[in-house]
């Protein structure tokens, strides 16, 4: 089978296959013979179909509105046109890519620096918010022709001098409707309004193609051609498909059970954002499950070393995010587990073919709030899958069976010897037990013995229930109701407290959490609800906080301003002084407080304007809220 472009480890989607187009191949696409030779010794003859049709296109100058997924080779569609129209004599910016998060930014800039490498003397810089400005800075200054970046971090760079857009003649858009969603509309619409608009090309591709994509299209593009590539969507036979319904503030738990009784030999479990795979894995982690986070962050090296781990049986989960994990390749991992459902029907497929390779059976395990049923469903009816729902391990189920393994290793030891170091210990208890001096059996001794062997400490008072998963969607209400929540926060045994910090100090829910737990001593999971407003924010932090760690959390400071963390009494009149006070007199956050998913949406209301056909934000009642990843 002959290699396409679409093959290589950012661009491929194994199990979603873009179509193969058997002419022409690459040197009938008008490419420079330079970029034709790079495109061989990379070992690519055929283009794929989004590839034959955009480039030559892009090369003749037109703009494109392209429709195509993820595995399409839509990098190459618009990175070898890119890298054509590149003077590498001129030390300036003269072109650059929008991409919504800082993986994808990272992973279209090393393709692009790919297809560069073998000829053409051409700089390539990502730029993307969570690092520090000064590589990015000096990389632009050293004179790098091409900036791939997310819509906030190239703001930022802007206002600090450091990126000149004036004689950029090449834009690109990747993913346009993901930047939609993720609330950098007004970003955008500046970063266009100030590129030159003669002889300049731009490129939009969305794997959607609404109304508000249609409309920028019609503002900032001149004639542009319309093309659009499906792909067939097929789920992998040997992987078992399974759901479970689970409120949001019971996941963590529900994941760490489901890892304590797979029979898997490996699993992965895929999240939304960086920030979410690093917090996971600390999670899991601390509930006694060995995790690794893998994300875009993760430089090559230590990624060859964690999935080396993984291939060779010293790691058996990984947390990932969608983009790092692309390319991934082992055959332990018996069990995918989608902690966050994916919003794109192709992601969802993606992920499951990490498992149920080379013949092998695998099972995929989706965890659903009751709100995301639809989307489920929709996923079932594009994949044509049988979904089974599942109920997750209980409790006592799970130290059931981890006392089960515990005896079979028992019988190993056994065999092994040199137990006669214990025979006084035990006699010991016995003769303790005769002389009335503990009313323990032996029996009892060996249950106790056995749940202190499979870590369980007996009841608690934070205890989860033992079933968690919510057969109908009419049982979840009190997951979702948001009536009383004054002193008492919305989860069981939770106050809800006030920190002094909000949205104009450009404060994000990462770094609440980060100070609380830091200085409270909490774990990540003791916090739940966190609403940003637009001077304070309200955190619900399970159980009662001491007076010590208190002290320690009101001291602590977030973006400069010290949190002085204290029990919220409740709104005490309109605007931030006493409460912030919606239309029915209550609080009201953003869209229900700290989301994990990826990036912060657009609100209801954040929309494109109908008149004038412009790429702006309509000013709503929510806060802004922007993340850069």
């Amino acid at each position: 089978m002959r290699k396409t472009m679409a093959d290589t480890p950012e661009l491929n989607t194994p199990e979603i296959e873009a179509e193969e187009i058997t002419a022409p191949g690459f040197a009938e696409l008008g490419l420079p013979d330079d970029l034709l030779d790079a495109v061989q010794k990379l070992g690519f003859t055929t283009p794929t179909a989004i590839q034959e049709q955009t480039i030559p296109t892009l090369l003749s100058g037109r703009d494109v509105v392209g429709v195509a997924q993820t595995g399409t080779g839509k990098t190459a569609a618009f990175g070898l046109p890119l890298l054509a129209q590149i003077d590498p004599a001129k030390r300036r910016v003269q072109s650059i890519v929008l991409a919504p998060t800082r993986e994808l930014a990272m992973q279209v800039a090393d393709a692009i620096k790919d297809f560069a490498a073998v000829s053409r003397d051409i700089d390539v810089v990502a730029v993307y918010g969570g690092s520090s400005y000064v590589p990015q800075i000096r990389a632009l200054e050293r004179g790098a022709q091409v900036v791939v970046g997310t819509p906030g971090r190239v703001m930022d760079l802007i206002a600090k001098g450091a990126l000149d857009l004036s004689r950029v003649s090449y834009f690109v858009l990747d993913e346009a409707d993901e930047m939609l969603r993720m609330g950098f509309a007004e970003d955008v619409e500046k970063i266009a309004e100030s590129l030159p608009t003669e002889n300049r090309v731009t490129a939009l591709f969305s794997a959607t193609m609404p109304p508000q994509i249609r409309r920028v299209a019609e503002h900032h593009m001149t004639n542009p051609k319309h093309i659009s590539v499906s792909n067939p969507r097929s789920v992998v036979s040997t992987v078992k498909q399974t759901f479970a319904v689970v409120p949001s503030r019971h996941k963590i738990g529900g994941l760490a059970r489901v890892l304590a009784t797979t029979e898997a030999d490996a699993a992965i479990v895929f999240v939304r954002t960086r920030a979410s795979a690093e917090e996971l894995a600390l999670e899991l982690n601390a509930r006694g499950v060995q995790a690794a986070a893998l994300s875009g962050d993760v430089a090559q090296r230590d990624r060859e070393k964690l999935v080396n781990r993984l291939r060779e049986g010293f790691l058996d989960v990984l947390v990932a995010t969608d983009v790092a994990a692309r390319g991934l390749d082992v055959e332990r991992i018996g069990l995918v587990i989608n902690f966050d459902i994916p919003k794109e029907i192709d992601t969802y497929v993606h992920r499951i073919g990490r498992t149920g390779r080379a013949g092998r059976e695998g099972v995929a395990l989706s965890f659903v709030t009751p709100r995301e049923r639809a989307r489920l469903r929709k996923i079932e009816q594009a994949t044509k899958a049988n979904m089974e729902e599942v109920e997750l391990p209980s409790p006592a189920e799970v130290s059931k069976l981890r006392a089960d393994r515990l005896l079979k290793e028992a019988v190993e030891r056994h065999a092994a010897g040199r137990l006669s170091v214990y025979r006084e210990t035990l006699a010991a208890f016995k003769a303790a037990q005769e002389a009335g001096e503990t009313d323990m059996s032996v029996d009892d001794l060996v249950y106790a013995l056995l749940a202190l062997g499979v870590r369980d400490p007996g009841p608690q008072a934070n205890d989860e229930p033992d079933r968690i998963t919510v057969r109908d969607e009419r049982g979840d209400r009190q997951d979702r109701d948001r009536g009383e929540r004054r002193e008492r926060g919305s989860m069981s045994g939770s106050r809800r407290y006030r920190v002094e910090v909000g949205h104009r100090d450009g404060v994000k829910p990462g770094a609440i959490v980060g100070a609380i737990t830091g200085e409270g001593g909490l774990r990540g999971s003791d916090l739940g609800k966190i609403d940003i407003y637009p001077s304070f924010s309200l955190v619900e932090i399970i159980g009662e906080l001491s007076s010590d760690a208190t002290s320690r959390i009101y001291d602590a400071e977030v973006s400069g301003r010290a949190l002085k963390i204290r029990l919220d009494e409740g709104p005490r009149g309109g605007g931030d002084r006493g409460g912030h006070r919606s239309d029915r007199g209550g609080y009201r956050s953003d869209r229900g407080g700290y989301r994990s998913d990826r990036g912060d949406r657009m609100s209801g209301g954040e929309r494109f304007k109908r008149g004038g056909d412009r790429f702006d934000k309509r000013r709503t009642a929510a806060p802004k809220r922007r993340r850069d990843y």
